[in-house]
């Protein structure tokens, strides 16, 4: 389990990025952070991999304080991908990318030949070895980034915002691979704007707002609260919309199969 303990936050510059915050995130689950820009979601999953150390209050993982593990003892179980890819590469070339933390954690060559085969091969990225990834465009970059902290197989996974530039294949593939990574009891955590995958996704939501969680529930009591919605700054699914236009406002398909049929039912009464 990830606990906050009344964690505040403050930037060098004395502004406060987080507000006493209390939370427990659940071994082996998949929970995502909503909220507008600044509502302090990076800054919230920071502290998980100890990028950043509260101002008040404590962080643990399993029991363990953060303050007691330095970031590269964290990063072996706590992998993250950021928001701007830029923030993140710096190998020569995608293959040494993706390489480096199966190096750099000491696994043995076979196991790295293995999941470097799957990460390119998962990604499409084998016709890129050679390329600096700094030259790709953004969605590739993104690719690369996700592909080089899945490599490893860390317990707990951190995807900020990690569906922007990615077309609807690639967010297929996103998909299953989160789901298939939860059935194999790894914790993700997501930041995400991407409602629609969210609502597909079916993960706990956290919402935030000025550095402050608001509520914590399911994607249907979350999505479907207009007044919270609003204050977020986030626009509900459009299943949610189609549905709540027909007066239905519980219960709501999640695909989009199984929304026609419904809708059909609907239709034969």
């Amino acid at each position: 389990m990830i606990e906050f303990k009344q964690v505040s936050y403050n930037h060098p510059g004395g502004t406060n990025a987080l507000d006493n915050i209390n939370l427990k995130i659940k071994k082996n689950s998949i929970t995502a952070i909503v909220g507008n820009n600044g509502a302090g979601k990076t800054t919230l999953v920071k502290h998980i991999n100890g990028l950043l150390k509260p101002s008040e209050g404590e962080v643990t993982i399993e029991n363990n304080s953060i303050k007691k593990s330095s970031v590269a003892e964290l990063s072996r179980n706590v992998g993250m991908v950021f928001q701007n890819a830029n923030h993140q590469l710096f190998a020569d070339t995608v293959k040494n990318e993706i390489l480096f933390g199966l190096k750099n954690f000491g696994f043995d060559q076979d196991y790295i030949d293995e999941r470097y085969e799957l990460m390119t091969d998962l990604f499409n990225l084998r016709k890129y070895e050679e390329i600096s990834p700094l030259k790709l465009s953004g969605g590739e970059k993104k690719k690369v980034c996700l592909a080089s902290v899945l490599a490893w197989n860390p317990e707990i996974l951190i995807l900020d915002e990690p569906t922007v530039g990615q077309d609807e294949l690639q967010k297929n593939i996103l998909f299953e691979f989160i789901n298939t990574l939860h059935s194999n009891n790894k914790t993700i955590i997501i930041i995400s704007h991407d409602i629609e995958f969210l609502w597909r996704l079916q993960p706990n939501i956290i919402t935030m707002s000025d550095g402050r969680i608001i509520e914590i529930n399911h994607p249907e009591k979350i999505f479907t609260d207009k007044e919270l919605m609003n204050k977020v700054g986030l626009i509900p699914p459009q299943i949610i919309k189609i549905f709540n236009g027909l007066g239905i406002e519980k219960d709501i398909p999640i695909n989009l199969e199984d929304a026609c049929k419904r809708i059909q039912g609907l239709m034969e009464e």
